[in-house]
């Protein structure tokens, strides 16, 4: 049940929708016929076209009726068609007969007549356009052409009246003769008030005389013709073009009404100083007089000088006659730079062309002004007058070209000081972007770009800025700068880089690359280097002059460590130091070593060494106990007994009076070992010298074993038998030099036996017996306990 019922309802709604689609059909407007000439009469067929006044449902198709009735013979004529538009044939065109003409459309659901016309036949006439149209030139009459043509169609079907238009070759601005004085049945017209040596191009067309019937016919083919030449009746237009300080270039434009090819120029320039004439040919060809362009003629070159105001008066000349004369003052320099330039100068493109806006100079009143516009080797301008403020340039523009626009204000004939601005009739991206290089070498951290500026033909526009761009690899950064730079310098590059760049120039239209340029940082920044050097070798020189400094301010203490001071033997005051023999100074014996004792020494034990020295040594202890690690001057600790020396004994006085300008000096020499090392188990002989020499014995040789005897205060002793071998003070110096050593037994060996002995005394002789035996070999020499004791 339900279902059944949703089926109806769809049903229903289709219908319904069939119904609104198919309404009757719309009723036809605007309906129009026209009957067109064929050859010298008009055609039979008459063509129509409508509109409907509403959509149409495409599903419904709609079908038109043309229908044209005869009213005076009730004829009617039909045709039908699906179109808006038919044709329909009439046998024999009806003139001067009514016609009634509407449109039917019918559909399934109706149909719907439009509106009647009903008219004279001849109201559907579009005749052909007038033929044979010609131009007559005559003399005489500059300003005027003469206008033939032949009628298109007999006057027995259709009376005709016509218009005119011309306009100058090359215009596309037509000028109409009025209709009042063409509205006629004419084959001939006079076109007056129109340019001398001017070519004109003339067209002329027709339709039905009588008011509001018919159609425009086509307008008919060019006619060309020149007027007649007349004599120029404007003066030649005088500009000047300023090529240096002083050089001037004087130039003028044809006449506007020149009226005529211009032949020549008649030139007369004067001065406060001097008057100069001269006439100046030129050659126009017809082409160049068809243009309609005025022609500019370079007339004269002329070298002004600063302090020099100068006339020029111009007349130009054609077939027929001489023009008014023109007039150009050129102002000495001081002069031009008084005369005030126009104010807030404005150019900006608008509608295809370049308007100029200006305000006129303060308190002066002007004349005229001139504007000028200038673009490579190619220079114009125009006149305006003195009320003018604002104007578009009626020269020939180009696109994408920059122009030098001028305005001049005119005082009474002389140039003022110009006002200047730059402008595009329209901009562009540059056609090409900058060449960058680098200015010098590049730098560690930085370089110097310099780039030329782009050609103007080449810029299309205004550059607005140029933005840099230099990578290193994946990364590109870029910088910005205005249009009026050309260099920059990059900072914060890396050393040893290599670096592209280039540069893109930018206008309001767009932006362009030019072409790309590497190069590659050093690795060390200029002078880096040689920074380095010249650094580490002042540090070097002040770590030198500082160590000089330091030797020179420690000399004293590098010299005792270093350099140690030996005593001078001859200055000593040894002497002093024996309060038991009086000091008496003796001159040294010539060719004599005296005080020299030879004694040959026994090897024994420590302990009988010991005993026979003790006594000796307890009476010396307190004498030289003060002293007994000091060799003294002269003195020495080898070898050096704390007993009286046999030459002290049995010399006595003798040998003491001589101490006060010798000192002597002891020594022992042994074969079996030297400062410590271990004699040898053969047996030897040990040589003890003693020598009154003028040379101490060195601190080495003096106190070899110091270092071992300061802690302990041990003194070593050995026993010996001594012998003395003097020598007698004539013999020869050979003698004395040879030391003798008699051989003792042959299995005793050299025994050096320590003593130990501290501040305050000695130990007992029973303590040392068993304890005095050398453990290592000892040193060769005795330390001297008591000092030295003159013999």
């Amino acid at each position: 049940m339900v279902f059944a019922r949703g089926l109806q309802l769809l049903v229903l709604a289709s219908l319904t929708s069939v119904v609104v689609r198919c309404d009757r059909p719309t009723k036809p407007v605007n309906l129009s016929c026209e009957a067109v000439q064929e050859e010298k009469s008009i055609f039979k067929t008459i063509t129509c076209e409508w509109d409907s006044s509403g959509s149409q449902s495409e599903s419904v198709p709609t079908t038109y009726t043309l229908i044209v009735k005869k009213t005076s013979t009730d004829e009617i004529y039909n045709i039908s068609t699906q179109l808006k538009r038919a044709e329909l044939d009439l046998d024999t065109y009806p003139n001067h007969m009514n016609l009634d003409v509407w449109v039917t459309a019918r559909n399934k659901l109706g149909t719907v007549e439009s509106d009647h016309l009903i008219h004279d036949a001849n109201y559907f006439v579009k005749p052909n356009p007038p033929s044979d149209v010609q131009i007559l030139s005559e003399n005489g009459f500059s300003t005027s052409l003469l206008i033939n043509w032949i009628h298109p169609i007999n006057k027995v079907y259709v009376e005709l009246k016509y218009q005119i238009r011309f306009a100058p070759r090359g215009s596309h601005q037509w000028t109409y003769v009025p209709l009042m004085d063409t509205a006629k049945y004419i084959q001939s017209f006079r076109l007056q008030n129109l340019q001398p040596d001017t070519k004109y191009v003339i067209q002329v067309r027709c339709k039905n005389s009588v008011y509001d019937y018919g159609y425009w016919s086509d307008w008919s083919t060019n006619a060309t013709n020149r007027t007649p030449e007349d004599r120029p009746t404007s003066k030649p237009d005088l500009w000047r073009i300023d090529e240096d300080n002083q050089q001037w270039q004087i130039i003028s434009k044809d006449p506007v009404f020149s009226n005529g090819k211009i032949k020549s120029f008649e030139i007369r320039i004067e001065s406060h100083r001097s008057k100069e004439w001269g006439s100046i040919p030129v050659n126009r060809s017809d082409a160049d007089s068809s243009t309609g362009n005025r022609e500019i003629t370079f007339l004269k070159k002329m070298q002004i000088a600063d302090d020099r105001s100068v006339k020029v008066y111009v007349n130009a000349t054609n077939s027929v006659g001489k023009s008014p004369e023109g007039l150009l003052f050129i102002p000495a320099k001081a002069q031009g730079g008084v005369l005030a330039p126009v104010e807030d100068l404005k150019v900006w493109p608008e509608g295809g062309q370049l308007w100029v806006e200006w305000n006129a100079p303060k308190p002066m009143s002007v004349q005229e002004y001139v504007v000028e516009w200038v673009s490579g080797g190619w220079l114009d301008w125009q006149r305006e007058n003195k009320s003018t403020r604002r104007t578009a340039i009626k020269g020939i523009l180009e696109k994408f070209v920059c122009y030098n626009v001028s305005v001049y204000p005119i005082y009474s004939g002389w140039l003022g000081k110009p006002a200047r601005t730059e402008a595009y009739l329209e901009q562009q991206a540059p056609l090409r972007g900058p060449n960058v290089k680098l200015k010098g070498d590049p730098g560690r951290n930085e370089a110097e770009l310099v780039w030329e500026e782009i050609p103007l033909h080449s810029r299309g526009g205004f550059i607005t800025n140029y933005t840099i761009h230099y990578s290193s690899g994946a990364e590109t950064h870029n910088r910005k700068v205005p249009a009026n730079i050309t260099s920059y310098r990059l900072t914060g590059l890396s050393g040893g880089t290599k670096y592209d760049t280039w540069i893109e120039a930018s206008t309001i239209r767009g932006s362009t690359n030019g072409s790309n340029h590497s190069f590659t940082t050093l690795k060390y920044a200029p002078g880096e280097i040689e920074g380095i050097v010249v650094g580490v070798s002042l540090g070097c020189l002040f770590v030198i002059v500082t160590i000089m400094l330091f030797c020179l301010y420690k000399k004293d203490v590098l010299k005792e460590n270093f350099w140690p001071q030996i005593p001078n033997p001859g200055e000593s005051t040894i002497g002093n130091w024996s309060p038991d023999y009086p000091l008496r100074a003796e001159p040294p014996k010539e060719n004599c070593l005296s005080g020299i004792s030879v004694l040959d020494v026994h090897m024994c034990d420590a302990k009988c060494v010991f005993e026979e020295d003790k006594t000796s040594l307890s009476l010396k202890k307190d004498k030289y106990l003060s002293e007994e690690h000091s060799s003294g001057i002269g003195g020495s600790s080898c070898m050096s007994s704390p007993r009286q020396s046999v030459s002290d004994s049995d010399e006595g006085g003798d040998m003491a009076d001589t101490t006060s300008s010798t000192v002597q000096y002891s020594s022992v020499v042994a074969s079996s070992g030297y400062k410590g090392q271990t004699p040898s188990s053969q047996p030897q002989q040990s040589i003890f010298s003693r020598s009154e020499s003028t040379q101490p014995l060195l601190d080495s040789e003096e106190n070899p074993d110091m270092m071992v005897q300061e802690g302990s205060r041990q003194f070593q002793h050995f026993a010996r038998q001594p012998r003395f071998a003097e020598c007698a003070g004539n013999e020869d110096t050979a003698d004395f030099d040879r030391l003798r050593m008699e051989p003792q037994e042959a299995n005793e060996s050299l025994d050096f036996c320590p003593l130990e002995e501290d501040n305050e005394q000695i130990a007992p002789p029973d303590r040392l017996s068993a304890e005095w035996l050398p453990v290592k070999p000892a040193s060769s020499y005795m330390p001297q306990l008591g000092g030295y004791r003159p013999q």
